[in-house]
């Protein structure tokens, strides 16, 4: 805590409130005696500008455009063999590990990436055409009826018994969700492929003919899934802490994360940006013509994929993501002319005054969506992919609200707004 004290003055009153400090120089005003010793609140809708916990998971900088996990910045994840696995466990316990804890936990994955029977034949009771997050919020959910003994981990083996069958049978549920919407026999993970290019095999093999993963393919897929890892306290993530807060199980509080992901405005956005671009596609419309209409207030187009609730700089993950896109075209000798689009949109809108004043940049929804498309994955497993992708950061968010003495059950207040008072009426004398 700070020595700093911020003064708030109300009527006849001046309070005095204690100032955090973070370790990387942000404060924080301290109101949670105001309602006690006050009986005031604040008001602060969709809490933009309140911290709701101390957190050492993940740090963002928006105006410089820094995101760091455990302090390391996600630039130095971009190697020549970026490691989705290693990046997880860094998250949920708090340091990279080293050769053997990593060995262990990619065996471990391995031995979990089978689902168990029950959960598996309850995939021929959903409706082919069933929406995919819905489907892997409810397996999730339906693991906690196969797992009880890992609904109050107790030591850290126990839980990590736990968040590798999770982290591994995430994929294995979103591979077979994609295999049922297309009427295809499902493809069982391969012991000997590591994490990303299992998931491939099991998307896109077929039982006369195995996948064949090439290693930028399986890079840039590592690095999706790395990118959208962890990201502070977003709406999933805050929905997790949320329901953990009421020492709600992991399997329970991961599956709402997956519902708040869910919404067009979070893990769909960049479902948003390849609708637009197909749309620019079919209109025969040309990209500097729809950077116009988004400037027009009065025009109804909408351009996805710029600017960012949190960054007023180049959203560090799309410069990331840009680089893979590239590659993967490279290797892929992709002709797509809605990539051939994108393209064209970003050259335009970095180039125009109205964005640049505004620092509306590509966001990482922006190159998400294309190098899924690149890499073969449809439309509608991009919140999918989004989902295995922030599992780790859910887990790791998870376990700091559940080891937290201090840690009391989330319930906002409100400014109540309706009737002060209202008698009720006898339905006979109701106008």
């Amino acid at each position: 805590m700070s020595t700093d004290k911020a003064k708030l003055i109300y009527a006849d009153q001046e309070i005095e409130l204690p100032v955090y400090e973070g370790t990387a120089g942000d404060h924080a005003i301290d109101i949670t005696s105001l309602y006690s010793k006050h009986g005031l609140i604040t008001y602060d809708p969709s809490l933009g500008n309140t911290g709701i916990c101390q957190s050492s998971i993940t740090y963002i900088d928006g105006d410089k455009g820094v995101l760091r996990y455990r302090g390391v910045p996600i630039e130095q994840f971009d190697r020549p063999h970026p490691n989705f696995i290693e990046v997880a466990w860094m998250l949920i316990f708090g340091r990279l590990p080293n050769k053997d804890e990593l060995e262990l936990f990619s065996r471990t994955l391995t031995n979990h990436e089978l689902l168990h029977e029950g959960i598996r034949s309850q995939f021929q009771f959903l409706p082919a055409k069933a929406p995919p997050m819905a489907i892997l919020s409810s397996m999730i959910s339906t693991m906690a009826c196969y797992y009880d003994e890992f609904l109050s981990p107790d030591d850290e083996p126990v839980f990590l018994e736990g968040v590798s069958r999770l982290i591994s049978k995430i994929r294995t549920i979103a591979a077979f969700t994609y295999r049922r919407a297309m009427g295809l026999p499902y493809i069982y993970p391969d012991p000997a492929l590591p994490y990303c290019s299992n998931f491939l095999h099991m998307m896109f093999s077929l039982p006369y003919k195995q996948y064949e993963v090439k290693p930028e393919i399986a890079k840039a897929l590592n690095l999706v899934l790395i990118l959208h890892a962890d990201h502070e306290q977003n709406c999933s993530t805050s929905a997790v802490r949320v329901v953990c807060s009421s020492r709600a199980n992991l399997f329970a509080s991961v599956s709402a994360g997956v519902n708040a992901l869910w919404g067009p405005l979070h893990g769909g956005a960049n479902v948003k940006v390849m609708e637009m671009l197909d749309a620019i596609y079919r209109g025969n419309r040309k990209p500097q013509e729809c950077i116009e209409a988004a400037k027009d207030k009065t025009n109804p187009f909408r351009l996805f994929g710029f600017g960012h609730r949190v960054y007023r700089n180049y959203d560090p993950r799309a410069k990331i993501l840009k680089k893979a896109y590239e590659r993967v075209c490279q290797i892929q000798k992709i002709s797509d002319p809605l990539l051939d689009i994108a393209r064209e949109l970003e050259e335009a809108a970095l180039n125009d005054d109205y964005f640049i004043e505004r620092k509306l940049y590509p966001n990482v929804d922006f190159y998400s969506g294309i190098l899924l498309r690149a890499i073969g994955i449809p439309t509608n497993m991009f919140t999918v992919m989004f989902a295995i992708g922030r599992l780790p950061g859910w887990i790791a968010q998870w376990k700091e609200q559940h080891e937290n003495p201090t840690a009391k059950i989330i319930r906002p207040r409100q400014l109540y707004i309706g009737n002060p008072e209202t008698d009720y009426v006898e339905i006979a004398d109701r106008e």
